[in-house]
Order: C-alpha cells, then sequence, then structure tokens
C-alpha cells in the first residue's frame, strides 16, 4: 500500500471503528440521561467535564494531534523513521509535563473556571460543578497522551487501532460511571454524579492504554528527553500556536453556547450537548476518517514539493465528505425527533426534553457539511506552513457566532435554538473561507467538481427528506410504543432512505458512489 495517495479503504475501517466509539458514546449519553434527566444535575456535570474537554481539543487532538502529525510525517518522508521516533520521544517527554502542571492548575482554579464557563448558574449549582470539575481535570493528561500515541500510529498508517481506541473510553466511562455511581448512591441522585466523574478518569485510562502494545509494534521505544530546544520540537510549537484556535473554533463555539445557556435556566445546557453528540456521530464516522486518512498523506507531499498529489488528494478527500454527510444531515433534520426519542426518552429524559433536543439537533445538522470538510481542510494549512490562515479564520468564526448568539438569543428569542443555528452558520461560514484561501495558496481545488458533487448530492438526497416527511406520522403514533417495535420502524424508514440516496447517487453518477462500492467490497472480500 502507498503512503502517498489517499487510501479509502484506510478511511472505511476508521470509519468503522469511529462508528463503532460514537455508538458506544450515545449508549453512555442515553444511560446517562435515563438515570439523570436533563436538569440540574446533568447540567453541572457536562460543564464540567466541557472545561477539560476543551483543552482536549485546543492541546491534544486538536493543535498538538495536528501539529505533530505534520511534523511527524514530514520526518518520515526526509529523514527516515528513526529521527521521527526520537522526536516523538521528546514530544511524549514534553507533553507528559506540561499537561500534568495543566491539571494541577485546572483543581486549583476550578471556581473560576466554572465562573467563567458558567455565570448564569445559582450558587448550589455552580459548587456541583466545581466539585465535579476538581475530580475530572486529570483527564486532560491522559487524553492528551492517547491522542498523542492516536498521532504517531496514524503517521506511520496503523488506523484501527487508535480508532478503537475512543470505543474503550465509553466503555470505561459507562462501566465506572455505573458502578462508581451506585456504590456512592444507589438511587442515582445528585451524589452519583460524583461517580460519573471518577467513570471519566477511567475511561481515559484505557484509551491510552489500549494503544500502547501497538505502539511498540510499530517501533517507539520511550527515553525521556526533554530537549524542548530540538528544531522538530520548536517546529511543533509553532504550528500548535495558532492551530490552538484554529483546529477548535467548533469546540470553542460550543463553549460560547453553553455561557449562554447558562441563563436560560435548566436543560438547555443538556438539550444542546445530546444533540452535538447525535450530530458527531456522522460527523465521525465520515468527516474525521478521512481527515484522518489525508493528513498524512498531504503533509508527505508537501514535505515532498508535490503539490499536485497535494491538491487533488484534498479536493477528492473534500468530495468524499460532501457524499458522506450531506445525506446524513438531510436524514437527521427530518428525523430528528423520533431518533432522540428512541435513544434517550426513558426514565429522567421526558417528552418535553425530546422535542427540545430534537429542534437542537436540527439546527445543528444544517452545520454538518462545513463542520465535516473543516476537520479535512484546516489541517491541510499546516502542511504547506500556512498556519495564520486557520487562526485568522477561525477568530472570525468566534466573532460571528457571539454575534449570532446575541441576536438570537436577546434580541429573537430563539433560546438554545437560536445557539445550535449561530454554531451550524459560524461552521459553515468558516468553511467557506479555508476553501477560498486554500485555492489563493495552493491553486484549484477542482472547484467545478466540488459544485458538481454539491449539487448532485442535494438532488440525491431530496428522497430523504420526502421519505422522512412521509413517514413522521406514523413514527410519531409509535413513539410510546415497545422499543423494539419503534426501533424496527425506524430502523426501516433509515434503510429505505439510505437505498434511495444510493440509487439516486448512482443515476446521478455521483464521484463519492464509486468510492463508497470500492470500500463496501473491500469489507466483503475480507469476510468472504
Amino acid at each position: 500500500m502507498s503512503r502517498d495517495r489517499l487510501d479509502t479503504k484506510a478511511a472505511g475501517v476508521v470509519a468503522g471503528a469511529v462508528m463503532l466509539s460514537r455508538v458506544l458514546g450515545l449508549a453512555r449519553e442515553l444511560i446517562f440521561a435515563g438515570l439523570f434527566g436533563a436538569g440540574r444535575g446533568m447540567d453541572a456535570f457536562l460543564t464540567a467535564f466541557r472545561a477539560p474537554n476543551l483543552l482536549r481539543d485546543l492541546f491534544a487532538e486538536g493543535a498538538l494531534s495536528t501539529a505533530f502529525v505534520t511534523v511527524f510525517s514530514q520526518k518520515i518522508a526526509t529523514e527516515g523513521e528513526g529521527s521521527a521516533w526520537k522526536l516523538a520521544s521528546k514530544v511524549a517527554t514534553l507533553t507528559t509535563v506540561f499537561m500534568s502542571l495543566l491539571s494541577l492548575l485546572g483543581v486549583i482554579f476550578a471556581a473560576p473556571l466554572i465562573g467563567f464557563l458558567a455565570p448564569g448558574f445559582p450558587v448550589e449549582k455552580a459548587a456541583l460543578t466545581i466539585g465535579l470539575t476538581r475530580i475530572m481535570y486529570p483527564f486532560i493528561l491522559l487524553v492528551s497522551l492517547a491522542a498523542l500515541v492516536m498521532g504517531m500510529l496514524n503517521a506511520v498508517n496503523r488506523f484501527t487501532v487508535p480508532a478503537l481506541a475512543s470505543s474503550f473510553f465509553n466503555i470505561g466511562s459507562i462501566a465506572g460511571g455505573i458502578v462508581f455511581g451506585w456504590l456512592i448512591d444507589p438511587h442515582f441522585g445528585e451524589r452519583a454524579l460524583v461517580g460519573l466523574a471518577l467513570g471519566t478518569l477511567l475511561g481515559g485510562l484505557l484509551q491510552l492504554g489500549v494503544q500502547i502494545p501497538d505502539l511498540f509494534r510499530a517501533g517507539f521505544r520511550l527515553a525521556l528527553d526533554f530537549d524542548w530546544r530540538d528544531p522538530g520540537i520548536r517546529r511543533i510549537l509553532i504550528l500548535m500556536l495558532p492551530a490552538v484556535i484554529a483546529a477548535s473554533a467548533v469546540q470553542i463555539n460550543v463553549m460560547v453556547n453553553s455561557i449562554f445557556a447558562s441563563y436560560l435556566g435548566n436543560g438547555p445546557i443538556s438539550w444542546l450537548s445530546y444533540a452535538f453528540r447525535l450530530m458527531q456521530l456522522p460527523l465521525g464516522v465520515f468527516g474525521v476518517a478521512v481527515a484522518t486518512v489525508t493528513l498524512p498523506v498531504v503533509s508527505r507531499a508537501s514535505a515532498l514539493g508535490d503539490m499536485g498529489r497535494f491538491r487533488s488528494t484534498l479536493a477528492k478527500a473534500m468530495r468524499l465528505a460532501v457524499f458522506l454527510t450531506l445525506p446524513s444531515a438531510v436524514g437527521l433534520i427530518v428525523l430528528a425527533q423520533p431518533i432522540i426519542a428512541l435513544i434517550y426518552q426513558r426514565g429522567k429524559f421526558l417528552d418535553a426534553d425530546t422535542l427540545h433536543t430534537a429542534e437542537a439537533l436540527q439546527f445543528y445538522a444544517i452545520g454538518l457539511v462545513g463542520y465535516s470538510c473543516i476537520k479535512v481542510l484546516s489541517p491541510a494549512f499546516y502542511a504547506i506552513n500556512r498556519k495564520w490562515t486557520p487562526m485568522t479564520v477561525s477568530f472570525l468564526s468566534i466573532g460571528l457566532n457571539l454575534a449570532l448568539n446575541w441576536l438570537f438569543i436577546f434580541r429573537l428569542g430563539m433560546g438554545h435554538r437560536g445557539l445550535a443555528l449561530s454554531t451550524a452558520m459560524a461552521a459553515t461560514v468558516n468553511f467557506t473561507l479555508l476553501y477560498v484561501f486554500m485555492t489563493r495558496v495552493s491553486g484549484s481545488l477542482e472547484t467545478s467538481a466540488m459544485c458538481s458533487t454539491l449539487a448532485r448530492c442535494l438532488l440525491a438526497s431530496v428522497p430523504i427528506g420526502l421519505l422522512g416527511w412521509w413517514c413522521q406520522p406514523w413514527l410519531a403514533s409509535l413513539q410510546h410504543g415497545p422499543v423494539l417495535l419503534r426501533a424496527g420502524a425506524l430502523l426501516g424508514v433509515i434503510a429505505g432512505a439510505v437505498l434511495l440516496f444510493l440509487g439516486a447517487s448512482w443515476s446521478l453518477k455521483i464521484e463519492g458512489f464509486n468510492e463508497f462500492l470500492l470500500v463496501v467490497k473491500g469489507k466483503l472480500k475480507r469476510t468472504t
């Protein structure tokens, strides 16, 4: 297998592994929603988790991962794997030291941090959130090392185990959360939230630990090295500075949404979080999978001066992301309520929670294509040493999100729906600007083919919308029926929508359809 082309089979492997992770993530959310509902306690837990989780996106899975994979891949291409592994040892040592200090600071300064993230929380709700934050903050150390290991493995074309690692986080957090929560409070009152916090730490430990054997098999040997003056380290740090903002604009916007939502009473933070988690299923399965296998390829192409391969790989990856995520967005919009009801509505999660979460999901889904293409496009700027462009665009995106939040909440009275819509609009503008700037610095990204793919995918998605709209009354009539009946009905509608889309894609000769068939054929060959 060549390292210098976009491997759609690898993307399929990653997509399958990420699908498992997202399904387990949904299982985690629905279990916790059933146990705790969408009120004060879950608002507090989700806000407390957001503090270290935001830093994970800023430093670990955002800036550090993007910068490290870029430099590591280029070192492999120009100096060989031995030099790259020495750089990896230095980065692992310095990451451990820095993230340990950051975790300690998070524990010490949890109170002012929560005061910033949730200024609208009453005193008791804020106190609960601060306590949970202090328990969970060391999660940033564990997940940062896990993301670093994932980057090392991806850079040497090992995708399956890293993609599965987050599944172990979900397994650990579910099992640990339930067991620890039950031991603390068998009735799962607010005290049991401490158990969920401890389960989060257990999940982070498993996410890191499961990748270590594969890392050693790949050739890594840890040797403590504090030489931060190494040219590779300096290049990673230089790339990280703008990437801290650029790679995590969506998460910063989600954080801003939480600040606004803290003024809307009990529930909106939970509704937005549950909806965003569900939207991350297609985003993670498709957008992240395509981006994961694209970054090492474009980084090596750039290092070798092969800009033709750089442009064609990037353009093809974005078209594939559009093909996979646009129909998913349409499906989420028209089937939001039955999906939310099936997944979440049980225990303390009530009809009103289903309605409000579905509203958030519909507005979030508008930006799904933008989210996925940002995942592919933004890291490519670092491969061609245009690190300031994504940061500048992200500043504009964050500013736009703030302005839209103020407009939708305080002027138009849209509540949590406005927060979801502003995030989607900001992501779409972010992608559009990145695309325009990339064409200016790297040349053509086959824009006519991109526009054709967008138009054809939108046309092919029309049957999805019509089928979902037509089946809405039937699905609504089953909302309080047996779970298996509801699941079967919804899966039947989704399967019908997928078949309609694939049929339309075949008749419209959409490029991504052929890539999809190649992945499916590869899977079938491996199982026969």
